[in-house]
C-alpha cells in the first residue's frame, strides 16, 4: 500500500472471493478507511459452496462494502458445477440489487450465459462491472448496452491482446475503469512478477496508449468513473500519506 501511495494510488478496492477472502477485505477496509474499499462475494471457483457461506458478512454489512463479487461464471477451470456456478450468480445479482450495491462480474470463456443470465434478471443492480475484462469489441459492445463498466487489466499491454485494445479503444469514456487484478496478470514490463497496486498506472498507460490519448486523460476520467460505479464519493488517501491531487491514478 505504501509503494501504491508512491506512485499516485491513492484508492484501493480489495476483493472477495470465498467468506475467507471477502473476510480479509472487509478488515483490511476498516483498517484504512476512506482509502480502501471492500466486495463481499462468491467466485465461480467456489461456486459449490452456496452464496449461504457467505451469511455472517451479509447479515451485517459493513459500511466498507462497495459491491457485491467478484461472482460470475467461469467455464475455463470449471472448478465449480456449471449448474452451481450459475445458481450462485443468480443470485448475488439479486443480492446487489435488493442492497443497492454495485455488481462485480468476472466472465470467462462463458460470455454468452453471463450476458443471457445478467438479461434475465429483475430486479438489476444499478450499476455493474465487467471485472478484468479480456473480451474484444462485440463483448464490449454487449456489455455496453447493457450498462457496464468495462474494467481493463494488464491485460490490455500484453502483446497477443490486440482484440482487448480494440474494446479499450470503443469504450465511452465514462464507462472505462483500470485495475491490475493483483496479484494476478502484471502489465508489460512486469509480466510474470506478482502484480501490485502500485502497478495500476502502468495499466493506465496501456489503455491510454491503445485510445491515442495522454494518459493523464485516463487517470482523471477513470478516477470519476470509479467514483461513479462504486459510489466512492468523498474517499480520502491513506492517513499521513501526500495529498491527493484533484485527479488522482485509481
Amino acid at each position: 500500500m505504501a509503494d501504491a501511495v508512491a506512485a499516485g494510488v491513492t484508492r484501493l478496492i480489495t476483493v472477495g472471493t470465498d467468506f475467507a477472502t471477502s473476510t480479509v477485505a472487509v478488515e483490511v477496509a476498516r483498517a484504512h478507511p476512506g482509502m480502501v474499499f471492500a466486495t463481499v462475494g462468491l467466485h465461480p471457483h467456489e461456486a459449490a459452496a452456496g452464496v449461504a457461506s457467505l451469511g455472517p458478512l451479509l447479515a451485517d454489512l459493513d459500511p466498507t462494502v462497495v459491491a457485491i463479487g467478484e461472482c460470475g461464471l467461469d467455464y475455463y477451470y470449471e472448478h465449480s458445477p456449471r449448474p452451481a456456478q450459475r445458481a450462485a450468480f443468480a443470485e448475488q445479482i439479486a443480492l446487489a440489487a435488493s442492497l443497492g450495491l454495485t455488481l462485480v462480474v468476472h466472465t470467462r470463456d462463458a460470455w454468452d450465459e453471463t450476458f443471457d443470465i445478467l438479461a434475465g434478471s429483475s430486479p438489476s443492480p444499478a450499476r455493474w462491472v465487467l471485472h478484468c475484462f479480456s473480451g474484444g469489441p462485440a463483448e464490449a459492445r454487449r456489455g455496453l448496452d447493457m450498462g457496464a463498466f468495462l474494467s481493463f487489466s494488464g491485460i490490455v499491454s500484453f502483446k497477443n491482446a490486440g482484440e482487448t485494445r480494440a474494446a479499450a479503444a470503443l469504450c465511452p469514456p465514462d464507462r472505462l475503469l483500470v485495475e491490475t487484478d493483483s496479484p494476478y496478470l502484471a502489465p508489460v514490463p512486469n509480466r510474470g512478477r506478482p502484480n501490485q497496486p502500485a502497478w495500476v498506472p502502468l495499466v493506465g498507460a496501456a489503455v491510454a496508449s491503445a485510445r491515442g490519448v495522454p494518459v493523464e486523460e485516463i487517470e482523471r476520467q477513470s478516477w470519476d468513473n470509479a467514483t461513479a460505479a462504486f459510489g466512492l464519493h468523498g474517499a480520502v488517501g491513506l492517513p499521513g500519506a501526500p495529498p491527493i491531487p484533484d485527479h488522482p491514478v485509481i
